[in-house]
């Protein structure tokens, strides 16, 4: 097969490819409509998150049979009208989970000891012992919302930190020894911690807003390392105010772009509600992070080649 890479991934991903007898070629720079002009020519596409792979785009893929997302989530592509095409769709959530776990659970513990703001306390030359005194994960209850590769990678980890684990999914009969699976009633009443680890869908967008969030019984702290557009920044800004959220991990923003790549250009694009965010000393975030570690990046492109090998394998 002839196969066209629109973003750069691990090495492994190419050689593994072209060992199996594949053509490998790549384009990093052209725009989408560039490429729709020769995509025709290939049989399949390697991309992260460069641009989105709608009906036009698919119409011009007249022999494409694959489209592989080096990444855990597909909400780039137009997934029905992929099907109509008979178009194969891979992505790799296995590849990132366990980073995407480690990370979740590192923001929860920095924030709990306030770490980032005691390292910038200490740096410039102040030693608040009493003002830092953090507070313990022991004994809390920690709600998932979404329980497939990202969920159960992080109730995994959670296993050693005596914590109830409880775990909210669209599908039935989810859970496992690590997390039990309950409606939204009761997430509402026990959580303390709640960690998203959902993709973006219709049902996912704008999920955490004002209505939601004033559902929950008791104060609690929000985690998000899933998609930045299922939280209402404005509506965690207000809650963050009145202290119903008790403060915010956040891996992803609602303001970033398809690619993930960019935020904002200049300080003047910055919506009020985000530059209140940064006001605030008990919000910790990154820049999409979660899952791009060193060992990831070779997770998933070995995750893909597989999947690219075990369905092609008799061509």
């Amino acid at each position: 097969m002839k196969i066209l890479h629109l973003d750069n991934n691990h090495p492994l991903l190419q050689q593994q490819l072209q060992n199996a007898g594949h053509i490998n070629e790549e384009d990093y720079t052209s725009s989408k409509s560039d490429i729709e002009k020769k995509i025709a020519h290939y049989d399949g596409i390697v991309i992260r998150s460069r641009f989105n792979i709608d009906a036009q785009f698919l119409d011009a893929a007249h022999n494409l049979k694959f489209i592989a997302r080096v990444g855990a989530g597909l909400e780039s592509i137009d997934l029905d009208y992929a099907a109509k095409k008979n178009v194969q769709l891979f992505s790799a959530p296995e590849g990132n989970r366990n980073a995407v776990a480690e990370h979740t659970l590192g923001m929860i513990l920095s924030l709990f000891n306030k770490l980032n703001v005691a390292n910038s306390q200490v740096k410039s030359g102040q030693w608040l012992r009493e003002a830092n005194r953090g507070i313990e994960l022991d004994g809390l209850t920690v709600g998932l919302i979404g329980y497939g590769n990202m969920g159960k990678a992080f109730a995994k980890k959670l296993r050693g930190f005596n914590v109830e684990v409880i775990c909210y999914d669209i599908k039935d009969d989810v859970d496992d020894s690590n997390a039990e699976q309950v409606d939204l009633e009761e997430l509402f009443e026990k959580t303390d911690v709640l960690s998203l680890h959902t993709p973006w869908t219709s049902l996912t967008n704008k999920m955490i807003d004002a209505d939601f969030i004033s559902k929950f019984k008791k104060p609690f702290w929000l985690v998000n390392t899933a998609r930045g557009k299922s939280v209402v920044t404005e509506d965690l800004v207000a809650a963050l105010k009145t202290g119903k959220i008790k403060g915010a991990g956040l891996d992803v923003l609602e303001y970033e772009k398809l690619s993930f790549e960019n935020l904002f250009a200049t300080p003047d694009q910055m919506p009020s509600a985000f530059q209140e965010l940064l006001n605030f000393d008990n919000v910790l975030l990154s820049p999409h992070v979660a899952g791009w570690t060193v060992q990831s990046k070779e997770k998933l492109a070995q995750t893909i080649v597989n999947k690219i090998l075990g369905a092609f394998d008799t061509l």
